[in-house]
């Protein structure tokens, strides 16, 4: 029966791939690029094939314009197949695009075209696999569309927490976003398979796309915190009843991401000496915190919810005309980096709360070396050198 699924799952392939090659060239349809999206999301259960998914990449990369057209073909194919293969392929085909960080990907969507919210593979008829398979395909939907809603619905990109760069940040839209990352950490400790998917090859990139994924929101989290404890004494009492909750939630997680990577350790997802550490927020701290709070809450001062900042952000500009400086009073925050620097000396709360290996391993790199999908998530470059408005062919 294996066999039998296997061979009609390639005569499914070649026969869209047939389909793409014949269509027609216009705004809404690219056949090189469905061509290439075909044969990264396969029927194979068993390899992932990376060149192509470079390439599908690579255009989106080059030009907006690839963009539409991915999306239509993508969507058609979700949407046509019963397979949690092709589904879970073309899932992970999204992720990558999104952390190729090509802005044209959050202005054109708040949410995935599709809906997964209910999906049951049709070719699976070992029924406690395939409900495993099929909660975990779920998931991984449930966090893709949250993440492009809240992508969309921020005005600065998930990778700003993280970078610590000099930015004019309002208290309430800095804690709005921690709240944001914190539902997306919960949405990601949500993807994880039964022990009767362990060996799967597939699950293992899919969970090694969803450990960088984690990585990254949970340090943008941490970042957030020190900046935000940086201007605790002079928060209103909303701001730092929201802050406490914030902190309270953040040492929940952190025990909650010491059980799913144990959990990821112990079904061979992480090898043990890529298992990295969570540094809990100790419970002192977290009480110590409470009286500060207590203490800015009481202050008569701040008492009202909608009472202003005290505090004021002193910048210098130059005025072009009079060739001299001028002193302008912000009521925003202004995040530096010298500030994420002093947090990191706050007990219990460093700047990044995940140690370990540097080195781990990259989810799409393969024995033959192509450019991982996740490339561009760490030095924001394509891996594929390509102009800006050239067009794309593939062999």
């Amino acid at each position: 029966m294996k066999l039998w699924r296997r061979a009609a799952g390639v005569l499914k392939d070649t026969n869209s791939i047939c389909r793409a090659k014949l269509a027609k060239r216009s705004a809404h349809r690219q056949p090189e690029l469905e061509t290439a999206l075909i044969k990264a999301t396969s029927h194979d259960e068993f390899s992932v094939d990376y060149k192509n998914a470079q390439r599908v990449f690579a255009s989106i990369r080059a030009s907006s314009v690839f963009l539409k057209p991915l999306m239509l073909a993508l969507t058609k194919r979700v949407e046509r197949t019963r397979s949690w293969v092709v589904v879970l392929k073309c899932l992970m085909l999204i992720h990558g695009a999104l952390c190729c960080k090509a802005p044209s990907v959050l202005r054109m969507f708040h949410g995935l075209p599709f809906d997964l919210s209910s999906f049951k593979d049709g070719h699976s008829y070992n029924s406690h696999r395939t409900w495993s398979i099929c909660g975990f395909v779920r998931a991984y939907f449930a966090y893709l569309d949250h993440r492009l809603a809240f992508d969309a619905s921020t005005k600065r990109k998930l990778s700003v927490l993280t970078m610590g760069s000099k930015k004019v940040i309002r208290p309430a839209d800095l804690l709005e976003e921690l709240q944001g990352l914190q539902s997306l950490l919960d949405l990601l400790m949500q993807i994880r398979p039964e022990e009767d998917m362990r060996n799967g090859v597939l699950i293992h990139e899919a969970m090694d796309c969803t450990l960088v994924e984690i990585f990254d929101v949970y340090s943008g989290i941490c970042n957030g915190i020190a900046a935000v404890l940086m201007r605790i004494y002079v928060a209103t009492k909303a701001e730092a009843t929201t802050a406490l909750s914030v902190l309270h939630k953040a040492a929940l997680q952190g025990a909650q991401l010491v059980s799913y990577f144990d959990f990821c350790r112990d079904i061979g997802i992480l090898r043990a000496s890529e298992l990295p550490v969570v540094e809990q927020i100790p419970e002192e701290d977290i009480q110590d915190l409470e009286r500060i709070i207590k203490g800015v809450s009481t202050k008569t001062k701040t008492d009202s919810v909608s009472s202003p900042l005290k505090f004021k952000a002193i910048e210098e500009r130059t005025d072009p005309e009079k060739k001299s400086l001028q002193t302008v009073v912000s009521n925003d925050w202004v995040a530096f980096d010298d500030e994420f620097q002093l947090a990191e000396g706050i007990k219990g709360l460093p700047s990044s709360n995940v140690t370990g290996e540097t080195n781990y391993r990259n989810p799409f790199e393969d024995i033959q070396r192509f450019p991982s999908m996740y490339s561009c998530s760490y030095d924001g470059k394509s891996s594929i050198d390509l102009q800006a408005d050239s067009w794309v062919s593939f062999n």
